[in-house]
């Protein structure tokens, strides 16, 4: 057997040992990621909870006062508060990164306002409509905090989901696969070695 084919099985060898370390240095890098990702998202899930149960709680408030007002304004005294509400509120969306994971920051400005800024006159109106808009105002205040706990939730889950898959393929595919080559070009160089040691006895034996 040549010389240059086992020096060649020898390089091989160490290629393929040092994609082993590579591979089992990124498995343990993504296994920190993943878990600090569950970490991250059940943290934002007990908040997401507790947001659902304000939001479920501000609904059922404005729809009581809403009622109230309904019986004893009217719905048209209501209907024309509400046209004449003018200053929309501004939605400003950023963006942050939680260990690689770009989520939104959802900021709105002008959502609660005093009874000057809602653009119907205090005269010809009840303090019980005026409760009514700070009622939902509150509760749209609340709607846009779950929905960036909850787009945030989602992309967190998407790349949980995207980096288990990672860890997975490299413990029971890439490094067990990886370890089987590994181990057969250890037992071709084992068995070149033996080969060229009989060689070396054969042509001694005949000097």
């Amino acid at each position: 057997m040549a010389i240059r084919e086992v020096k060649a099985t020898r390089s091989e060898l160490m290629e393929v040992k040092k994609r082993i370390k590579l591979s089992e240095s990124g498995y343990e890098l993504l296994k920190k990621k993943r878990d600090g990702l569950i970490l991250e998202f059940r943290g934002i899930l007990e908040r997401a909870i507790e947001i659902r149960e304000r939001m479920g709680k501000e609904s059922a408030e404005a729809e009581e006062k809403l009622r109230d007002a309904l019986c004893y304004e009217g719905s048209l005294a209501i209907e024309s508060s509400a046209l004449a509400i003018e200053d929309e509120p501004e939605i400003v969306i950023r963006s942050k990164n939680i260990m690689g994971v770009v989520v939104p920051i959802i900021e709105a400005t002008r959502v609660e306002k005093n009874a000057h800024e809602r653009g119907y006159g205090l005269i010809g109106t009840s303090s019980r409509i005026d409760e009514v808009a700070k009622a939902y105002e509150r509760l749209l205040e609340t709607i846009i905090l779950a929905a960036e706990i909850e787009t945030t939730m989602r992309r967190l889950l998407e790349e949980i989901d995207k980096t288990k898959r990672r860890v997975n393929a490299l413990e029971y595919k890439v490094i067990p696969e990886l370890k089987e080559i590994a181990r057969f070009i250890q037992f071709r160089l084992e068995e070149m070695e033996r080969e060229n040691i009989f060689m070396l006895k054969r042509i001694k034996a005949k000097e």
